[in-house]
């Protein structure tokens, strides 16, 4: 991982569970302001667990502890299969949902924040969409709408769960200038992605998940076949009925790659 520059988020031994069953699996390291990293990983890998993990949305192991650089403001893309489209509303206002720490729920929207969602939505070219319900936008409209309202948060933190699927190339091309626009102020980005070759050509940084830390750091250092390997063998050996996660990280006093072995072995 990118030790050059400060922390914006420290994770440490980060675990989450479900029914004492580990979605992610003491993770650590840390995220550097200003950094670019995306995370990939097998299915079920634990990928937006961490997401919403480090955007406060899941109870942390009492292990666990996530620290934030002081004054952090983070703003978080969900999968858009998490949001229901069917609720009224129009892309005006769902790009105005980004200003809500200054409105709050019966705030007024003034000519200024009025001025910040007119210059978002032609940043992501939608001008002229303003009063359309977001229940009629295709998934690259849906989509841009979503990155103005990043856009209005001005986070220095920002968290996409998998911001390009389902996306035409075209709106892609767009919304990866966006990230990079991000990058270039000094923000700093995480993002699921699964496309390795979008991953090695835009993010200098990977973070490849299995549930555990498989590798972290330069893209062209953890995007080998050896690593990928790894994560794929670890996500297929997974055994959801395994003994349950103890607060030192061990399954019943044996740790994580010992009974990955065993399991590999017991099917070859």
């Amino acid at each position: 991982m990118n030790t050059a520059a400060p922390a914006a988020i420290t994770l440490h031994n980060l675990t989450v569970s479900y029914r004492q069953h580990p979605a992610l699996h003491h993770v650590s390291g840390h995220f550097a302001q200003g950094s670019l990293t995306a995370v990939i990983g097998p299915n079920g890998a634990g990928k937006s667990t961490l997401l919403k993990s480090l955007a406060g949305l899941l109870p942390l192991e009492p292990h666990s502890r996530l620290e934030h650089a002081p004054g952090l403001r983070l703003a978080y893309l969900p999968q858009q299969s998490e949001l229901d489209r069917s609720f009224p509303l129009d892309v005006r206002d769902c790009v105005l949902m980004g200003l809500w720490a200054h409105t709050g729920a019966w705030g007024r929207c003034t000519p200024a924040m009025q001025a910040r969602v007119n210059a978002a939505l032609q940043a992501v070219d939608l001008q002229g969409f303003e009063r359309r319900p977001v229940g009629t936008l295709s998934s690259g409209q849906l989509q841009r709408t979503l990155f103005a309202r990043l856009l209005v948060q001005d986070a220095q933190l920002i968290l996409l769960d998998e911001p390009f699927n389902a996306v035409d190339s075209q709106t892609t091309a767009g919304l990866l200038a966006l990230v990079q626009q991000w990058h270039h102020q000094g923000r700093t980005v995480v993002a699921v992605l699964h496309d390795n070759a979008q991953v090695q050509t835009h993010f200098p940084q990977t973070l490849l998940l299995a549930r555990e830390c498989i590798a972290w750091g330069a893209t062209a250092e953890v995007l080998t076949g050896t690593n990928l390997a790894r994560a794929r063998s670890m996500a297929e050996a997974w055994d959801e009925t395994a003994a349950l996660c103890d607060v030192d990280g061990a399954f019943n006093g044996q740790d994580f790659d010992t009974l990955l072995a065993q399991r590999l072995a017991a099917t070859t």
